[in-house]
């Protein structure tokens, strides 16, 4: 058996030899042959499985990048920063809803009062809450309110102000006829402010200054708008541009307006609107036309707001079937939320319209009028829009239809507001319904909306009028449970007709 293995052994050894050999060779003659493999096959798998990480990081981000150590420092802010929109939570959202909600029920003065006394609260207003009760002042026309508050608020109480708490001191003293004051404030802003003028801080002066006939100051101030980098804004090259034409001199207006085209492949149409309505007031019918049609050619989206300021010219200029199909244009084009083609202040106007011709049937199919294009849309309406319908029957007596307009709105699962309430009130007690306006105005407090004293006091003297003083009581009463209080002369008012009543 030794024997056997041995000669085995001898006949294995020749075979083996050779193939770890040739072996050898093989891995010392072809190392650089091999060619290196990758984990994807193509560059743009490669690109896609990057891009599908970041998503990934994006929907499910690590936990060390939600969990913040409890124990390090909150970043501080800069007290020189005006708040941003992080600072409007808790308390202080709380406060900018109720001021916003006196502003809304157009108590402007008991807003300001609510915005001026938490300043020396726990809950100080943010620059927005301030921002909001400076800008109803301004609405109402209230400008050296406006001003008295951005003082009060910006400079004795040390709240910092942004860019459009200054837009709005600017345009109140440019409104009030203040224009040098305005143009303080800006140099203040370039000078002193953590920012820069906006677009809006150029077009509010420049309007100031076209309206006071400044001509030569508003073109520097346009062109010093295109040299910091603001870019061609339309509204401003509107101003100038209104100025010029003001002043007959259509050439220089022309020559700006063809500057803006010149710097914008796509500007706002309100230019043309600017043109139309001087030809129109020039008696210059079909140049108005020329213009507005060389605007349709060029297939501009324009936006609502846009489209609305040429339908308020060509209804004022008696142009019905070109502002119809400008309104058809713009319902078909109404495919949200892709593109919001109209808004409520469009329907307004067509409604509105047809009021005035005395056709109120076709007010109705106007209202709910929507686009015929496959991809558009119904349009949502909103309150406003149901106001208006509203308040334009009552004003022409057709309190029913008013009041079908109302359940309407309700059905749409929208809230009634103060203006909804007030007009419905209104009418009743005009149509002798003392009834229903004062079940109108019961709803209207157990809604929580606030009454202002001129409302008040003359709904409850229309009661008391008519004999329904015991309705008084219930409804001061849930009045009173909600702050802020109802004026004094709301209760002396009450307490008089009531004691009157009871002398009769």
């Amino acid at each position: 058996m030794s024997l056997t293995r041995l000669l085995l052994r001898s006949l294995r050894r020749p075979t083996t030899i050779p193939t770890i050999t040739t072996h050898l060779q093989t891995l010392t003659l072809t190392p650089h042959t091999q060619t290196r493999t990758f984990a994807f096959s193509s560059i743009e798998e490669a690109a896609a499985e990057r891009r599908r990480r970041k998503r990934k990081l994006r929907i499910e981000p690590p936990l060390h990048a939600l969990q913040r150590d409890p124990n390090a420092p909150r970043p501080k802010r800069d007290p020189n920063q005006p708040d941003t929109t992080s600072a409007l939570v808790g308390p202080r959202l709380s406060l900018h809803n109720r001021v916003q909600s006196l502003i809304r029920a157009h108590d402007l003065d008991s807003a300001s009062v609510v915005a001026r006394q938490s300043v020396f609260s726990n809950t100080r207003p943010t620059v927005f809450t301030c921002n909001a009760i400076i800008g109803s002042m301004y609405r109402a026309e209230r400008y050296n309110d406006a001003i008295a508050l951005f003082t009060y608020f910006f400079k004795q109480c040390g709240i910092v102000p942004n860019v459009v708490s200054y837009n709005f001191l600017i345009i109140s003293y440019c409104d009030n006829d203040e224009v040098d004051k305005g143009l303080e404030v800006y140099e203040y802003v370039k000078a002193n402010a953590p920012f820069s003028p906006s677009a809006v801080t150029f077009r509010h002066l420049t309007k100031g200054l076209v309206d006071r006939g400044r001509m030569d100051e508003a073109v520097s101030f346009l062109w010093k708008m295109v040299a910091e980098g603001q870019g061609a804004d339309s509204h401003v090259f509107n101003n100038v541009i209104r100025g010029f034409l003001n002043s007959g001199n259509l050439d220089k207006a022309n020559e700006f307006f063809d500057e803006l085209k010149s710097r914008c492949l796509v500007y706002d149409g309100i230019v043309n609107a600017t043109f139309m309505e001087w030809f129109f007031n020039q008696g210059r019918v079909k140049e108005a036309m020329e213009s507005y049609k060389s605007l349709l050619d060029k297939e501009f989206k324009m936006v609502p707001a846009t489209c609305n300021v040429l339908l308020e010219v060509l209804l004022k200029w008696g142009r019905k079937v070109e502002a119809e199909a400008l309104f058809v244009s713009m319902l078909d084009r109404h495919t949200p939320p892709v593109v919001q083609a109209v808004n409520s202040d469009t329907f307004n106007l067509m409604v509105n319209e047809c009021f005035k011709d005395g056709k109120a049937l076709e007010a109705y199919v106007v209202f709910k009028k929507a686009g015929t294009a496959p991809k558009s849309k119904p349009f949502a309406m909103d309150t406003a829009g149901f106001n208006n319908m509203i308040m334009r029957y009552c004003e022409c007596d057709m309190v029913d239809d008013a009041e079908k307009m109302y359940g309407e709105l309700c059905g749409k699962s929208l809230s009634p507001d103060v203006n909804t309430y007030k007009a419905l009130i209104d009418a009743y007690f005009k149509a002798g319904r003392v009834d229903e306006a004062v079940e109108k105005y019961t709803k209207m407090v157990e809604a929580g909306l606030r009454v202002i004293p001129t409302y008040a006091n003359k709904w409850f003297s229309e009661m008391i009028e008519n004999g329904k003083i015991e309705e008084c009581e219930p409804i001061l009463t849930k009045m009173c449970e909600r702050d802020p209080k109802p004026d004094a002369t709301t209760y002396d008012f009450v307490i008089r007709g009531t004691l009157w009543n009871f002398k009769l």
